[in-house]
């Protein structure tokens, strides 16, 4: 699998609607931080294939899932299960926080 790019128009399915749990990082391409956290989504996708989706979404082209999900700040990463936000991280993280997070909450 590959992570996937989310958008305001996919979300829904893609996330709300998806069988098993879904990491969504909320990013921006002007945000350092963001830079320094994307190679962990590849990472945590092939690290947890088959038990956690991941998925991308850019912040400033996808204003309504930004604004449903009070995305204040980024990085954020929110986890979602059969369509609720179960939990959220936000600001930069380390792998070995992120692997921490994602163990605790599959």
């Amino acid at each position: 699998m590959a992570v996937q790019t989310l958008t305001d128009t996919n979300f829904q399915e893609q996330v709300l609607q998806a069988k098993g749990p879904v990491l969504v990082d909320f990013w921006a391409p002007w945000c350092g931080p963001c830079r320094l956290v994307a190679p962990l989504m590849d990472w945590a996708d092939a690290t947890y294939a088959g038990r956690l989706t991941v998925g991308k979404l850019e912040v400033d082209g996808n204003p309504l899932q930004r604004d449903a999900f009070r995305v204040q700040g980024i990085p954020s990463l929110l986890i979602f299960r059969d369509g609720q936000e179960v939990v959220r991280h936000e600001g930069a993280i380390t792998k070995p926080q992120l692997q921490a997070l994602l163990d605790a909450h599959l």
